[in-house]
């Protein structure tokens, strides 16, 4: 499992109409189209430049290279980006794109190697604190952050 965060320097002028774009256009394209799961999304400042930042969760790298060159590609949202570009004017300056790959010695990640109970699984629940079922090929790590 990879994570992959995407910033994008956004125009207080626009910057409505680029989280309206963002929220109904581009977010449902990239969901419902290409496999997109959307982890996270803030609005940060830095100095006098507005920031849109995401967090994207990819199973691996050619999974996440495939959708963004499939979404990149897609005729509706070409359209949506040339109508919005010419009413609004430019909406995306600089775009930085990070690749995260967890290191060894995260306890999350270590958790990863655990099964939650089955029926926080099926609600999607996350708590902090749960009791986890470890296997035998549970790192330490996870057993020694869980107790």
């Amino acid at each position: 499992m990879i994570q992959q965060l995407r910033i994008y320097e956004i125009f207080e002028k626009n910057k409505a109409a680029f989280h309206a774009r963002f929220r109904d256009h581009a977010a449902r394209i990239m969901q419902t189209r290409y496999g997109f799961r959307i982890v996270a999304m803030w609005e940060t400042r830095l100095s006098d430049r507005t920031e849109f930042a995401y967090l994207l969760q990819w199973p691996d790298e050619t999974t996440k290279t495939a959708a963004w060159s499939a979404f990149m590609a897609d005729t509706e949202w070409s359209e949506i980006k040339r109508v919005t570009h010419a009413e609004h004017g430019l909406m995306v300056g600089q775009i930085e794109d990070r690749l995260l790959v967890p290191v060894e010695y995260w306890p999350a990640k270590a958790r990863a190697f655990c099964s939650l109970p089955e029926y926080a699984q099926k609600a999607g629940v996350v708590v902090e604190r749960m009791r986890l079922t470890h296997s035998p090929s549970c790192p330490a790590l996870c057993r020694a952050s869980t107790s």
